[in-house]
């Protein structure tokens, strides 16, 4: 008896389900594109981003210096691949420690419900009383001007939506028949929240990670280019077109690039925050 070499039809290959999901290839692709360029910015940037050459300010983009250079001479280029690992940064931690905590809350208040649920509730119900913004910066404010304090900040406030979601979708999954069965089977109480409805209902939170990503991007650079972030001379794209919003009319090539540059990242996450919640079935 011979063995067909036909592919069988539901198994799709990898290019054909790559295909299905351009979306997520090009913003995997973008991301990644951004992710190598802060890896190696000490070997492709072609200056170093703080130094200052009084002879070059305000140069328009040409092929020594094709985003031009700034007000103190500085290489814009440069400053804009120094500034992605920053930025980067940002985004990344901005949202693993507001994710992380909002999901244990979430998940203990509605698994246990009662008093415990009650708590956490009103707790997130004075928070959103607060725009957050302001709350953001009011934090920030108690603590000082820095990239700590913008991490302690998001983590203080960014939480709630994450608790939120994961909460709602604890309380469904909780009196599903598995959940039933495990507690019928005498599974302790950790291993029924973490092992069989966490990985459940974490799903829209993973989405949700990707579009809370661009808003932590948006708020970084907004703190930034209040002075309440990244402090000069540091490379940070909101620091950048801070600096270069007195020359918007006469050098505006000191504005556009960095500002372009988180554009086009924040694009990037919505991308993946748009495939991924296609794949998993997610609609925020």
């Amino acid at each position: 008896m011979s063995i067909s070499s036909t592919p069988i039809p539901f198994m799709p290959s990898l290019r054909q389900r790559l295909g299905s999901h351009a979306t997520l290839v090009l913003g995997a692709g973008m991301l990644g594109f951004f992710v190598l360029i802060a890896l190696l910015a000490p070997l492709v940037a072609p200056f170093d981003p703080v130094v200052q050459m009084a002879d070059l300010r305000l140069q328009p983009p040409s092929l020594a210096h094709p985003f031009g250079t700034d007000n103190f001479g500085r290489d814009i280029l440069s400053r804009v691949i120094w500034g992605t690992r920053i930025d980067l940064q940002m985004a990344f931690i901005g949202v693993v420690f507001p994710f992380v905590i909002g999901t244990l809350i979430g998940t203990i208040a509605g698994f246990f419900g009662g008093i415990v649920d009650a708590i956490f509730m009103r707790i997130i119900d004075i928070i959103l009383a607060f725009p957050f913004l302001v709350l953001m910066l009011s934090i920030i404010a108690i603590l000082g001007p820095g990239l700590t304090s913008f991490y302690i900040a998001m983590a203080l406030v960014g939480w709630v939506s994450y608790a939120r979601l994961v909460r709602a979708q604890i309380l469904v999954l909780k009196n599903s028949d598995y959940a039933m069965a495990a507690v019928s089977l005498g599974f302790g109480r950790m291993r029924i929240m973490f092992r069989h409805l966490l990985p459940n209902a974490v799903a829209g939170s993973l989405v949700f990670v990707m579009s809370d990503a661009v808003l932590v991007l948006l708020n970084g650079a907004a703190i930034s280019y209040l002075g309440l972030g990244v402090q000069p001379p540091t490379a940070e794209w909101g620091i950048m077109v801070a600096e270069g919003q007195p020359f918007v009319t006469t050098a505006w090539w000191i504005t556009l690039f960095p500002g372009l540059s988180i554009v086009v990242l924040a694009f990037a996450f919505s991308l993946l925050g748009d495939a991924l919640g296609d794949l998993l079935g997610v609609h925020e």
